[in-house]
């Protein structure tokens, strides 16, 4: 008998298009939370080497997708990031080509493409590691105020590991 899978629905807006331009705070999480990115050491996150894998696909992003860089944080078991989307240099026309339910320059495909990146190379010394979740959290930033809280959200989260609620060891669950 074939095993039912769990009924997923969607986390994104409802009605938005992410093919869009448009300004984002994303949140990816390790499998499990579990930490392999590095360590937080006097309020500061020390790379390992796949800390490092990751930064370096972050920053190899505008190379490949039409986006702008905004704040990012590594952190033991997550990464917090914001970035702008921008129309692609060849137009993402209504009927863009899809790949599986993602459109190509959107924000899930970029996402796709960075955590797919990551784990290849992430691989090539640990073949077995399983890095990311399946999902991950975004949130549409309109306003400027909330990119100015959302900047100082990420750049302090070094310094509020011990209450951050991603951090396992955690007494106090959430910041």
């Amino acid at each position: 008998m074939p095993t039912t899978l769990p009924n997923r629905h969607s986390i994104r807006l409802r009605g938005y298009d992410y093919s869009e331009s448009g300004l984002y705070f994303v949140t990816i999480c390790t499998r499990n939370r579990e930490c392999l990115f590095g360590d937080i050491v006097d309020g500061k996150m020390i790379l390992n080497e796949t800390g490092k894998i990751i930064e370096t696909v972050w920053e190899s992003l505008p190379d490949h997708h039409p986006v702008v860089l905004d704040e990012f944080q590594i952190m033991p078991n997550h990464i917090h990031f914001i970035l702008e989307t921008l129309p692609s240099r060849r137009g993402i026309a209504r009927n863009a080509p899809t790949f599986g339910n993602v459109t190509a320059g959107s924000l899930p495909c970029i996402i796709r493409s960075f955590k797919s990146e990551c784990t290849k190379l992430i691989r090539v010394k640990s073949p077995n590691i399983h890095i990311f979740q399946r999902n991950y959290y975004e949130h549409i930033i309109r306003a400027e105020n909330d990119l100015n809280k959302i900047r100082e959200y990420v750049n302090i989260n070094p310094l509020i590991w011990d209450r951050d609620h991603n951090n396992l060891e955690s007494t106090t669950g959430s910041p």
